[in-house]
């Protein structure tokens, strides 16, 4: 029935959706985190990837979180000499976040989670609607 395949298709893209949030949760939360040492690099922002992949099952594609790349773009620098991983000249590597890209990338994720969830909640309405009149 194509109603069930809507809920295992909505479900894997809630899923994937969920796992895009935790990735940009944890840049968000090291987006200040630098290293310890002037040889230790920073922290490095992390990029969520989705795949797809045909169900035998259920005969649909399904969408899951893929591989998390790290984003390879360069470190900002900030002069701070008495800070512990300031270089020789007193510079610090900053990590490669910005709050302003990870913010925005959550609202997206925010709503296609949302939007997934409303395809869930009208097939479950269909459904019922279905029970109910094969039931009069």
């Amino acid at each position: 029935m194509d109603l069930i395949k809507s809920l295992f298709v909505s479900a894997s893209g809630l899923k994937a959706q969920n796992g895009r949030m935790r990735v940009i949760a944890e840049n968000i939360a090291n987006a200040n985190s630098t290293g310890r040492t002037p040889d230790e690099e920073p922290y490095r922002r992390k990029i969520p990837t989705f795949e797809n992949h045909f169900d035998k099952e259920i005969g649909a594609d399904l969408v899951e979180l893929g591989k998390i790349a790290e984003d390879k773009s360069p470190f900002e620098t900030t002069y701070m000499p008495g800070h512990p991983a300031a270089d020789a000249n007193g510079y610090v590597q900053l990590p490669n976040v910005n709050t302003l890209i990870e913010t925005t990338d959550m609202r997206e994720a925010q709503r296609s989670y949302e939007a997934n969830l409303n395809v869930i909640e009208s097939t479950r309405r269909m459904l019922q609607r279905t029970i109910d009149i094969l039931r009069a």
